[in-house]
């Protein structure tokens, strides 16, 4: 696609104005004349108030056609020369190929595929430059016209007076300039933006032109290099500038790359000579500088270029489906939940003084992604994790409870797990039929605190304080604000799924559980009847401490019903897949949102994995098993987020995890427990205060004003989170009946899958969705262990090596393992380690024991040490002497089946076998292996054997015993034993009233015997019970349930 002659020249002529107009005769001149716009029809750089020399361009190369790859002349300052261009290539029935890759040198830098964490700054050249000509058929575009132009990276040069901001696009092709003003009036933020789209080496010229009409100044210095802009800031002063430093992969989705925030930097858009902004000069400002540096950005913030990470999948994929229905290749406007951008207040600015404030600066959100592969013999599944906290009532824990008088509710998180199948990469199916990939599902879920006005008093000592109802609503006017705008985000219904406790000595959460169910079921009777709150209340805490209640059972009923409610997102075509869309959430609640209501999320989260691997058609239910590598990866991956939203809110990890609530290896999670609840003890008393001012501050919740109370002399914040009650009057007053909105309420429906038309048609993939580049990097040389589809978590790390290389290991990530399938690195001896040595057997082929010592005979090494479980020992065995496996040898728990009977050959002399736990509890273990493994393999011994020989052929000849006389040749032990009982000790055994009663109690035998009643328990004989019931275990093992040692 050729430009206009007319247009182009006339972009010749702002090019040229661009570099020649800033002589030093019309320096002065051009001091008055500086705005943050531009006239019509020239550039923002004419108004630049630099001193700059005339400069002469050498003949520009024209730029590549839309659709062509735009080869470049140098790679690391290597000479390459190509062929021709070759195209991007488009969706098609058939497997896509990439573009031809062009021989690269062998000095190549290797890292390029690595995605190092700090950019790359623009490549300058500061060679001479010859007469300004410009090539006719060059492609000089503006932003806004076909496929211009996404940047990814930054570089941030300064003069004496300016800041430029050079971006350039993943392929480093295609280039634009942002000008900022450092000599700008305080509290006035002066930005001249560009929307000339530059080669390289145009842009390499426009900089050195600028870098020699400042010689005398200085020049021009690169400051940084940076991966975007998050903003502009300011407290009392001039703007600051903070751009993000250092980033690293933590997901992708649909080919688009998503980044966490490693590093930032704070610039100061002012000279050095303007001291009275300095903030060694003034006191408030560096210390207003101090709170926003307790505000770590380093840890869990996001971002992406190409992929809207504050709306869900759903959302997006909706959206842009609706886009092509109406004609436009792609959505008119960025659509970004403000809610979830935490950088909003500093692209305020940004926004009113840029007009594509988007390509410069990055929305980020807080809280959690991870992503990891699920492998199924070949097939890649993508789980992926993404939590969204909410910055409207954000804050600590103790400092922020309830909701506020607009609605929004504290720690309010929106969990989102997309499962993908990575047959192809894209949203797109083949055809191509733009974003139907059916191969995407996803599921939200919500959790946030109690809608009510209640808080939580922590200036005294205690670590649990008295909840407080602050204000009794009798129309719950903040609840129906909450859950008007649940429905507007999820549609309903909403299944409310509420934790708190039920039953307590000094009531605390129970008078939550109280106000809370009356404010349900007063919004409940406006409400269509198929449309009503689900509500669902459930005392957590006090099941899982009772002994006949089944937590995780009770949960995984609750999950079923909430999936059977709300159903998931699955994209597709409506010709030939089945699209779903997920209406309705689960809302889920405890007192904090943290412990309890994690574990909750994600036996919710498991049951929809099972749904969404159901419909992309890996398994044949939708139900998964605990215990397998699936749910175990699935496990890990909550946890982190259940870490992650506990540190953000509570300043500590998780006190409760999933192995808590399953009961399992309690006893190793004690001291961890009380580490974790020290700390969040400790934060919450000492230091949430500093960082709710971090959060005021950054969330643009206090903005300094001359005359106004400075942030840390305000007694309370409440003013700052809530509405002003002045405005109260001036407000209608909202209806307490028809509290919801009745569109939000309506089904949600797929838009049907529609081609584009018109000049649209002919476009390829890439025009509409610029996945290819950004994921494949056709010309950056990585190798497989670079990239980040491959250094993923994935369930095959799960997988023990040597188990494989026995030949019986099942590589299903759906398989119930225990803990005894995964291997256990050798540990050093401790000091007072217990050496046991096994019983002696003759069977050389018996090697029972869990850590061998083979014969050095014919291995001379030591076998590792491994775990087996039953259901390794229930799989086929393969005999040593078998051809297929002429040199595999198995040493297990279970024995070698011997094909000869033990009686008719001697075995040869076993080798000493030892056994060295690694701990006490080992020692019973291994104790139970032995039993288990005896009577799957009943053996005898030849001493047994011989044992059970002599008492068969024993000549059943006994004489009765008919006189008292002795027997013939009698023992001598025994005739002493006769003779020391004298007649007088036999008359004396006599039975008191006690004995014969507890004989007669002995033969009284209940209709149950099975049963034990609350009579029973003063018996002897259930000892071992009473002893069990105080969590005592019946094999003498450490007690299984410390917590109830006490009851």
């Amino acid at each position: 696609m050729e430009e206009d002659p007319g247009i182009l020249e006339q972009k010749e002529e702002n090019f040229e104005r661009a570099i020649l107009k800033e002589s030093p005769k019309s320096m002065n001149a051009s001091n008055l004349d500086d705005s943050a716009t531009s006239r019509p029809g020239t550039s923002p750089i004419d108004h630049d108030n630099d001193s700059l020399r005339k400069a002469s361009l050498s003949p520009l190369n024209p730029s590549p056609k839309l659709g062509e790859v735009h080869q470049p002349k140098a790679v690391n300052g290597s000479h390459i020369e190509y062929q021709s261009p070759s195209s991007f290539p488009t969706l098609s029935d058939t497997h896509p190929s990439p573009p031809k890759s062009p021989q690269l040198p062998a000095n190549i830098d290797d890292d390029q595929g690595n995605e190092p964490a700090t950019a790359k700054s623009f490549d300058r050249s500061t060679s001479p430059t010859s007469a300004l000509r410009r090539n006719k058929g060059a492609a000089y575009r503006k932003v806004g016209e076909d496929g211009v132009c996404k940047m990814h990276k930054y570089s941030l040069y300064e003069t004496a007076t300016r800041y430029y901001v050079v971006g350039g696009d993943i392929m480093d092709r295609r280039f634009r300039i942002l000008k900022i003003d450092r000599t700008a009036e305080s509290g006035d933020l002066s930005i001249a933006e560009d929307d000339i789209v530059y080669t390289k080496k145009e842009m390499n010229q426009l900089l050195n032109a600028v870098d020699d009409g400042n010689r005398s100044s200085g020049g021009m210095k690169l400051k940084c290099s940076t991966w975007g802009i998050l903003g502009f800031i300011r407290f009392t002063g001039a703007y600051y500038m903070l751009v993000i430093t250092k980033r690293s992969q933590v997901a992708m989705i649909g080919g688009h790359y998503i980044y966490q925030v490693d590093g930032t930097e704070l610039v100061s858009l002012t000279t050095p000579s303007s001291s009275r902004f300095r903030a060694d000069r003034n006191a408030e400002e560096a210390r207003f500088l101090g709170i926003l540096n307790n505000l770590d950005l380093s840890r869990s913030f996001y971002f992406s270029y190409s992929y809207n990470i504050t709306r869900s999948l759903q959302y997006n994929i909706v959206r842009e489906r609706q886009a092509l229905r109406d004609g436009l290749a792609h959505p008119a406007e960025p659509d970004f939940n403000a809610m979830f951008v935490w950088n909003d207040y500093l692209l305020e600015p940004a926004v009113e003084t840029l007009k594509n404030t988007y390509d410069w600066c990055i929305p980020v959100v807080h809280g959690f992604i991870d992503q990891a592969t699920l492998s199924i013999y070949g097939r890649t599944v993508y789980i992926t994790v993404i939590a969204r906290r909410s910055r409207f009532f954000a804050g600590a824990r103790f400092l922020k409870r309830g909701a506020n008088d607009l609605g929004y509710v504290a720690n309010d998180v929106e969990t989102e797990q997309i499962v993908s199948e990575m047959l192809t990469t894209s949203f797109h199916a083949p055809g191509p039929r733009l974003f139907a990939n059916p191969n995407y599902t996803s599921y939200v879920q919500h959790r946030g605190s109690i809608p009510l006005y209640w808080t939580q008093d922590n200036t005294g000592v205690t670590p649990k304080p008295d909840i407080e109802l602050n204000l009794v609503d009798p129309f719950y006017g903040a609840a129906a604000l909450h859950f008007d705008n649940l429905f507007e985000r999820y549609g309903a219904p909403i299944y409310v799924l509420n934790l708190v406790k039920a039953r307590e000595r000094t009531p605390r959460e129970s008078k939550l559980l109280v106000e809370f169910t009356n404010a349900i079921n007063y919004l409940n009777q406006f409400l269509p009847p198929e449309k009503k709150l689900i509500y669902k209340a459930w005392d957590m805490s006090r099941a899982s401490k009772s002994r006949d209640q089944d937590v995780i059972g009770t949960l995984e009923a609750i999950a079923e019903e909430v999936m059977t409610k709300t159903g998931f997102f699955r994209n597709g075509d409506d010709l030939t897949d089945e699209p779903k869309l997920q209406n309705g959430v689960a809302r889920t609640n405890c007192i904090d949102c943290l412990d309890r209501t994690n574990a909750a999320q994600f036996v919710i989260g498991k049951r929809a994995l099972g749904h969404q691997l159901h419909a992309l058609g890996v398994i044949d239910d939708t139900s998964i098993d605990y215990d397998t590598d699936a749910v175990n990866l699935f496990t890990h991956m909550y946890h982190d987020h259940g870490d992650t939203i506990a540190i953000q809110y509570g300043g500590s990890h998780l006190v409760n995890t999933m192995e808590t609530y399953r009961k399992i290896n309690q006893w190793t999670s004690h001291s961890r427990d009380m580490v974790e609840s020290f700390k969040r003890y400790y934060n919450n008393s000492f230091l949430d205060g500093q960082r709710q001012e971090a959060y005021n501050l950054f969330l643009g919740n206090y903005i300094f004003a001359q005359g106004q109370p400075m942030l840390w002399d305000l007694a309370t914040d409440y003013y700052l989170h809530h509405a002003d009650p002045r405005a109260w009057s001036e407000k209608r007053r909202r209806n307490y009946i028809k509290w919801f909105t009745p569109a939000f309420l309506e089904q949600r429906e797929m838009p049907p899958l529609v081609q584009p038309q018109g000049a649209l048609a002919k476009k390829p993939s890439d025009f509409f969705d610029d996945y290819w580049l950004e994921y494949y990097r056709p010309l950056a040389v990585s190798s497989f262990q670079k990239i980040f589809s491959y250094k993923m978590n994935s369930t095959l790390r799960y997988i023990p090596s040597k188990s494989t290389q026995e030949y019986r290991y099942d590589l299903s990530p759906f398989r119930v393992r225990t803990g005894h399938d995964q291997e256990i690195p050798e540990k050093k001896k401790s000091r007072k380690g217990v050496k046991i040595l096994e019983p002696q057997e003759e069977d050389s082929d018996d090697t029972s024991s869990i850590i061998t010592t083979q014969d050095h005979h014919h291995h001379h090494h030591h076998a590792p040490a491994k775990r087996t479980s039953i259901q390794k020992w229930l799989q086929p065995q393969y005999n040593e002497k078998s051809p297929a496996y002429p040199h595999h040898h198995h040493h297990g728990i279970m024995k070698e089946p011997n094909p000869s009977p033990p009686t008719t050959t001697e075995p040869p002399k076993r080798q000493g076998i030892t056994f060295i736990p690694s701990d006490k509890t080992l020692l019973t273990q291994w104790t139970l292996d032995q039993f288990v493994s005896n009577s799957l393999n009943p053996s005898i011994t030849s001493t047994e054997s011989a044992e059970y020989e002599r008492y068969i052929n024993h000549p059943l000849n006994l004489p009765l015993v008919l006189s008292n006389a002795p027997p013939p040749n009698p023992s001598l032990d025994f005739l002493g034993y006769v003779n020391s009982i004298s007649p007088e000790s036999v008359a004396n055994l006599n039975s008191t009233e006690e004995d014969i009663a507890d004989y007669a109690d002995f033969l009284t035998v209940s209709e149950n015997p099975l049963t034990v009643v609350e009579e029973d328990m003063p018996k002897k004989r259930y000892k071992a019970y009473r002893q069990w019931l105080r969590g005592k275990s019946l094999f003498k093992q450490q007690r299984v349930d410390p917590e109830y040692s006490q009851a």
